[in-house]
């Protein structure tokens, strides 16, 4: 008897969901988070190599304490970025963010770390750090950093003019996630 009580209760509840539109809640994870300022000096955004260094992908690394460097920036067009955190137990003294779980993308008051994802692509002159959609195509990629140059190993990743990086805060609680962050998408109009 008990189980086409809960097979009613179960659908009440979708249908409640449903009719009271919680779905969208879930889309727009931009208004459970919001953005704080971080000291970029302190962070160094990395092209780095994966496997033979014949693809990429972005490492942000951040100076937490003045203990030990935890990376050096050398040259320039494109400047090489040493990861000396890999030498050493780098435990308070360097963060490092080296994928989605890391960092996101977000324009203003939305998150799209769900609709765009963060890819380093070598060009034949460049390396750049690309905005990509990943669930709807016919939205723009955005070219979100550039390392000036060409060139292999390490190398640094340079923001675009209006991009930033932020700290993503719940309430007042600062976060260890960081944003790749812009207030509005470059050259478009329209919402992403």
């Amino acid at each position: 008897m008990g189980r086409p009580w809960n097979a009613a209760v179960a659908l009440a509840v979708f249908a409640a969901t449903v009719a009271t539109g919680l779905p969208q809640a879930v889309k727009s994870q931009g208004s459970v988070f919001t953005a704080a300022d971080v000291d970029e000096s302190q962070f160094v955004m990395v092209a780095a190599p994966i496997g033979k260094g014949e693809s990429s992908q972005l490492n942000i690394y951040e100076q937490r304490s003045s203990a030990r460097p935890c990376f050096e920036v050398s040259g320039a067009s494109p400047a090489v970025v040493d990861p000396l955190l890999a030498s050493f137990d780098f435990t308070g003294i360097c963060n490092r963010y080296i994928d989605g779980n890391g960092y996101s993308l977000r324009i203003g008051g939305d998150d799209l770390g769900t609709r765009y994802r963060l890819s380093v692509v070598k060009t034949g002159s460049d390396v750049e750090l690309l905005a990509v959609p990943t669930r709807d195509p016919s939205r723009p990629t955005m070219v979100v950093a550039r390392s000036g140059g060409a060139g292999y190993g390490f190398l640094q990743l340079v923001l675009e003019p209006g991009w930033k990086l932020m700290r993503r805060q719940y309430g007042k609680r600062t976060l260890g996630h960081l944003y790749v962050y812009r207030d509005q998408a470059p050259g478009l109009s329209s919402a992403l």
